[in-house]
């Protein structure tokens, strides 16, 4: 509306300065009467001016009468000219503002895509940063549930497994199940993973007869051999 009121205003000056302009034009004085030229005798201009019929009081002379006439035209089609110059101007003003008007909505609609795209990443990046915490919680608790065999042992336990495999089923299952109590009796400690690891290098056969036997006494103990032997890893 500012832009508008703008253009109204300037729209209104430009006619008051052809209004303006046009009055002073009208009310100019008429040049006044150059005297004769130096060599010319002024009895005869006298003579002359005596001689050319005198115009009654209060007659309008044809020649002043032709020239107010050609004034007034001319001065019409200035008008004319400058109202229709002024009416071009406020069309071309009224455009260029139209055109203005459609690029700050565009521009505005531009500006809330654009908002919009910053508060879904934004969510995303949120939704993003929890699932990454929640991979490093998991990586973790993998991490600190495997059991890793280091090159240094992996002989002696090797020597041990071949041990056991020579032993009976049952009697090799209730050394490893003392291996793997506490001194309260609970399932745990570090001799657990000692016994997973030797579970693991035994072989698949007494593995398998060792397993079957603990399952009828010790059904707890059977699968917690069972999902540990999954998380052994051994150093390379």
């Amino acid at each position: 509306m500012t832009k508008k009121r703008i253009i109204i205003t300037a729209a209104v000056g430009l006619m008051s300065f052809a209004a303006a302009f046009l009055f002073a034009w009208l009310t100019e004085p008429p040049p006044e009467d150059q005297s004769g030229r130096p060599d010319e005798p002024v009895l005869a201009d006298y003579e002359t001016e005596l001689a050319m019929p005198q115009p009654k009081a209060g007659a309008i002379s044809p020649v002043g009468l032709a020239d107010s006439k050609t004034r007034g035209t001319m001065t019409e089609k200035q008008l004319k000219g400058l109202i229709y110059e002024v009416r071009e101007k406020i069309l071309e003003y009224d455009d260029k503002l139209q055109g203005l008007q459609v690029r700050e909505q565009r521009l505005q609609r531009a500006q809330e895509i654009l908002k919009k795209d910053i508060d879904e990443l934004n969510n995303l990046r949120v939704e993003l940063a929890s699932v990454v915490a929640g991979l490093k919680e998991q990586q973790e608790i993998l991490r600190k549930s495997r059991i890793e065999v280091a090159e240094a042992e992996k002989n002696n336990l090797i020597s041990m497994a071949a041990a056991y495999d020579k032993m009976d089923p049952a009697s090799a299952g209730k050394i490893l199940t003392n291996m793997s109590r506490t001194q309260d009796g609970r399932l745990g400690g570090t001799n657990l993973d000692d016994a997973v690891k030797i579970l693991h290098y035994m072989s698949e056969r007494t593995k398998a007869k060792l397993l079957a036997e603990l399952v009828g006494s010790e059904p707890k103990l059977a699968a917690v051999f069972c999902q540990r032997l999954k998380q052994i890893v051994e150093e390379k």
